[in-house]
């Protein structure tokens, strides 16, 4: 037996569309991350970007359970002395509800560069709406 591994040229990338409209978030959220990192491909490399597109749309309809609702806080510092910032999942639910989605994904995935860039392949909007039908999206349900 050998271990192959596969080359840049070699990596075929495909668009996905997820509705986020009553996922649970956690769920939701590590099902695309494997997406984007590319564990559902048969050839997968760890170091290597081998990853598809994701869109998710609806992401103001994702669910949580328990009172995460109200006591799921998220927190920015803005780098100087008592700059921290804390906001509640309902706040951020009614300002940016991307941001729900996008902090729970890049939060499972590796916190390097390779991470950083996986994240650029992530596009999610409120609604229904997106701009990226020329790319042929396949839909896919968790």
């Amino acid at each position: 037996m050998k271990t192959t591994s596969i080359r840049v040229n070699e990596i075929n990338r495909d668009w996905f569309i997820v509705d986020a409209e009553n996922q649970t978030l956690g769920r939701l959220a590590s099902e695309i991350a494997q997406i984007l990192r590319g564990k559902k491909k048969p050839f997968f490399t760890p170091h290597m970007d081998m990853g598809d597109f994701v869109i998710v749309i609806n992401a103001e309809k994702v669910k949580v359970t328990g009172k995460k609702e109200k006591t799921k806080t998220y927190f920015r510092h803005s780098g100087f002395p008592g700059g921290i910032t804390q906001v509640n999942l309902k706040k951020v639910r009614q300002d940016y509800p991307e941001r729900i989605i996008t902090n729970a994904v890049k939060g499972m995935l590796p916190h390097n560069r390779l991470g950083r860039k996986l994240l650029t392949q992530l596009k999610v909007y409120p609604g229904e709406l997106h701009p990226h039908a020329a790319q042929q999206p396949q839909t896919i349900t968790f």
